[in-house]
């Protein structure tokens, strides 16, 4: 069978071109970003960036819809388990790999969301925000853990970004993922599991 070589490419170009906005949205901001540098960043020119999307909030949304879609489901699937410590032990793992895997769009959302309200894509992921805090925190929780809950979320994507933002011009230091992966699920147990589940 034939491979329609022209398809796979448009598809590659397609991808490189999200991941290149997704990278530099998290690092100049989406209002800091043009076309223009997404094309350049990616090794393509504006109008190929033009053909793949029509706008540039049609690649944010096509860079950033992945991870609130498994933010989504994530949620959707704790809240249905429920608010016991084992099941918030096991989402806080689950929470780690997400953030692990989609740290650039998280950080989009978590740190561009006032400016960028309206989106459709930020929107919704504003949405699954509040109701991941609704259901780690109850409806009379103290400010205590409504703060152990923004800390654990801003303080691990900022942590997550931010080391690979300094830290990458320093080809000496190297994170070992296995390593954060274990930090992060240590930090935010502790910030987000009841005393007795820790």
């Amino acid at each position: 069978m034939p491979i329609d070589t022209q398809a796979h490419a448009r598809v590659r170009a397609s991808d490189e071109l999200r991941q290149a906005a997704l990278e530099q949205f998290a690092s100049a901001g989406f209002a800091g970003t043009s076309l223009q540098q997404i094309a350049a960043h990616a090794g393509y020119s504006k109008s190929s960036v033009l053909y793949h999307y029509a706008s540039k909030e049609a690649l944010l949304e096509a860079a950033v819809a992945p991870a609130v879609d498994a933010l989504e489901e994530l949620v959707a699937e704790f809240v249905r388990e429920g608010r016991s410590g084992a099941v918030r032990g096991e989402f806080v793992e689950r929470f780690v790999d997400f953030l692990l895997g989609h740290r650039l769009a998280v950080h989009i959302v978590v740190n561009q969301a006032q400016s960028l309200h309206g989106l459709p894509v930020i929107d919704r992921a504003n949405a699954v925000i509040r109701t991941l805090a609704e259901a780690i925190c109850a409806d009379d929780a103290p400010l205590i853990e409504q703060l152990r809950f923004g800390v654990a979320l801003a303080g691990a994507v900022y942590t997550l970004v931010a080391g690979a933002t300094f830290l990458d011009d320093d080809p000496s230091f190297e994170l070992d993922p296995a390593e954060m992966r274990e930090a992060l699920v240590a930090v935010l147990s502790e910030l987000l599991l009841p005393a007795a589940g820790r």
